[in-house]
């Protein structure tokens, strides 16, 4: 019977495009539909902050670099997973991301709830040579990063583009990123006092990669790096995981 219908409706031209497009509405609505339940599933953060602008140019050189591939920003709901790494990840952790970084595949652990976890020179080291700190380690060398002088006359532009886009950065902010980007990596300096009053207290200031004479992008990703995880804490009010958010200070 299965047979003899198929037959049928491919000798119909416009019985064969009218199951095309029920078919391919099916899909679209499976699709479509969950956007329209977005308000009432992704969950409310109102300690949420932005990335700051030296922060923003470590996620575009961890991009660059292609450190997602082999490292996922996503913690299932599993328990193992909850235990090895901390609380799951929530939707509203990547709400300022473009692209999102979430991914599935692991060659290296998942960097989800990293920041905090290790100290600056650990994170310099690790990146410098792997296998220094991590001897079965696989993973590249980015040693030239501390080489590499951070480009941050463009970082107004990124924050503009974002902000495009829905990510709610202000005119200040912008109009500040580079002097920001330079006073996030250099504690000493008059700059350092304007990041945390546009992006908050709780914004790590630090000479990320152990050199305050120059900004590098080594100091950018690092900044990525211990941040990660720490944009809010809601997750863990929200998972019978034991783990609390790192503090920095301790």
């Amino acid at each position: 019977m299965s047979e003899l219908f198929h037959r049928k409706i491919e000798r119909t031209a416009i019985g064969f495009v009218v199951a095309i497009i029920a078919a391919a509405s099916v899909g679209g609505i499976v699709e479509i539909a969950p956007l329209f339940t977005i308000p009432d599933t992704v969950e409310e953060a109102p300690d949420m902050r932005l990335y700051t602008p030296l922060e923003l140019a470590g996620r575009d050189i961890y991009v660059r670099e292609g450190c997602y591939a082999c490292h996922s920003q996503m913690i299932r709901t599993l328990s193992d997973e909850v235990e090895r790494y901390g609380p799951y990840s929530l939707a509203v952790e990547s709400k300022y991301d473009h692209p999102m970084l979430w991914g599935s595949k692991r060659t290296g652990p998942d960097l989800a709830r990293v920041g905090g976890k290790y100290s600056d020179f650990w994170h310099v080291a690790h990146l410098s040579n792997p296998r220094d700190v991590v001897p079965e380690s696989n993973m590249p060398a980015y040693a030239f990063l501390a080489r590499t002088p951070l480009r941050m006359d463009d970082l107004g532009l990124r924050l503009a583009a974002l902000r495009a886009v829905g990510v709610p950065y202000t005119d200040d902010m912008i109009e500040n990123a580079a002097a920001d980007a330079y006073g996030q990596a250099t504690p000493d300096s008059s700059y350092s006092e304007g990041v945390t009053g546009r992006y908050g207290e709780k914004t790590q200031i630090s000479a990320f990669d152990g050199v305050t004479t120059n900004v590098t992008e080594m100091d950018a990703l690092v900044a990525y790096l211990q941040v990660l995880g720490r944009l809010t804490d809601v997750a863990y009010g929200r998972t019978a995981a034991s783990e609390q958010a790192p503090d920095p200070d301790q």
